[in-house]
């Protein structure tokens, strides 16, 4: 029978348990009834065990109730029917609680995810470690500048750059540091910051890496540019009178080309000497704006025509354009595709003035070899990305010299007029793409990736 009230179930079953002790007491002395004896006992042990499960059911609900707050397990349930009033109070109260725990877990897993999310979604990597070197989180766009599908701990990155790791140890909170990797060719520069923070007791240091290359190249071509606009606008205009003034001034002195105008108290010979001066004054100008100009070819190149490029086509016309230079310098030029009908979509008057400046670089590189080869390659890499490598075995380039090469002006040839590579990185810039450079001793690979 089910009670409403929990107080009368008590009094009933104490009641009750006391009618059963009564009972269990008289057959012991008075009868010798030892079978109906051995069942009221019982009865009175069942009674007893009841009675006491019954009161301690509060107890085992509060105590269910606190493990489950410390398990966050909130999957239970209480219930107080039959027990009366103050008891449903106690069971909606539990039940309160349970909800706001279940809603407040809730939350936090969705802020959880929400700033999961963030993380991976954001473009810039980041890792976060213990100070041994444990990664406890990283993006996709830490592993995707890494390679990597995954990471548990930063020494094993050590294959990839022993700089990049040896710098991530030593960092402090707010410090920055720049580091040069070697990515299959392609040299990155790794802007690296640091920040550290503490959790469940623990310090934890929180790095963001980017691949600011191509940042660093355009800031450096666009300061290049802005310069040599300075320079041929204030040199133009400096240099044009001077031309015209010279050309003016031998005109003066000559009635025709061949004849000297007569000019009563001047000397032959000092006009002689004046008119050669001037012409090599006017001779040296318009060289000096044949130069110039050649300089603003920088800042004036083409938009770029984008055209679907057959590799094998494209390099086929080029070793024709290259075939005296190649014969007359015993070069074994060897080109390969990967596949053979790769295709690139480019301008392709611009990059074969690319390729030619790289090809006459690697030929006066080998010239002085005594089995000079020259390698291009065309492929894919890893990312999907066409790249296209010319090899030399020549004596290779200083990496002083290397990190130089690419300046406008800057050139080792004693005849070079050092825009060739400038040129070219700009482009492969205007492309999308880039262009670099890894030497050694016996090997230079220059690389473009589209």
């Amino acid at each position: 029978m089910v009670y409403k009230r929990f107080r009368i179930n008590c009094i009933l079953r104490v009641l009750l348990l006391s009618a059963t002790v009564y009972l269990f007491f008289y057959l012991l002395f008075r009868t010798t009834l030892y079978v109906t004896f051995i069942i009221v006992g019982s009865a009175v042990v069942y009674q007893i065990y009841s009675l006491i499960h019954f009161i301690e059911k509060t107890n085992r609900d509060l105590s269910r109730f606190l493990e489950a707050v410390r398990y966050a397990d909130f999957s239970q349930s209480f219930s107080a029917h039959g027990l009366g009033a103050s008891f449903e109070e106690l069971q909606k109260s539990f039940t309160e609680v349970i909800s706001e725990f279940q809603r407040t877990r809730t939350e936090k897993e969705e802020h959880f995810r929400y700033l999961q999310t963030v993380v991976q979604h954001i473009g810039i990597g980041l890792i976060s470690y213990q100070q041994n070197g444990e990664v406890e989180l990283i993006n996709d766009a830490a592993k995707k500048l890494l390679k990597i599908n995954q990471l548990k701990n930063i020494k094993t990155l050590e294959s990839y750059s022993k700089k990049l790791v040896k710098t991530m140890f030593k960092l402090t909170a707010g410090e920055k540091a720049l580091v040069k990797v070697d990515d299959s060719g392609e040299l990155l520069q790794l802007a690296i910051y640091a920040s550290q923070f503490k959790l469940r007791g623990q310090k934890f240091t929180l790095v963001s890496l980017q691949n600011i290359q191509s940042e660093l190249e355009e800031k450096e071509m666009e300061a290049w540019q802005n310069l040599i606009r300075v320079l041929t606008h204030e040199i133009m205009n400096s240099v044009t009178p001077i031309a015209s003034l010279a050309s003016t001034v031998n005109d003066l002195l000559t009635e025709s080309p061949n004849q000297e105008k007569p000019i009563e108290r001047i000397d032959t010979e000092i006009i002689s000497d004046v008119r050669g001066a001037l012409q090599t004054i006017e001779k040296r100008s318009h060289g000096l704006l044949n130069f110039v100009d050649a300089y603003r070819n920088l800042t004036r190149i083409p938009r770029p025509n984008l055209q679907i490029v057959s590799l094998s086509e494209f390099f086929s016309r080029l070793k024709k354009l290259m075939h005296s230079q190649i014969t007359e310098g015993s070069i074994d030029l060897q080109v390969h595709i990967e596949p053979d009908n790769l295709q690139l979509a480019a301008d392709p008057e611009l990059i074969e003035q690319v390729l030619i400046n790289l090809l006459l670089n690697a030929i006066e590189a080998v010239a002085k070899q005594p089995n000079p080869v020259i390698k291009i390659f065309a492929k894919l890499d890893d990312k999907g990305r066409i790249t296209i490598q010319v090899i030399d075995n020549g004596t290779g380039i200083s990496e002083e010299i290397a990190e130089k090469i690419f300046i406008p002006f800057f050139t080792t040839k004693k005849k070079g007029s050092g825009i060739g590579l400038s040129l070219s990185r700009q482009i492969m810039r205007m492309h999308r793409g880039s262009l670099g450079v890894l030497s050694k001793k016996g090997e230079t690979v220059f690389t473009l990736k589209f």
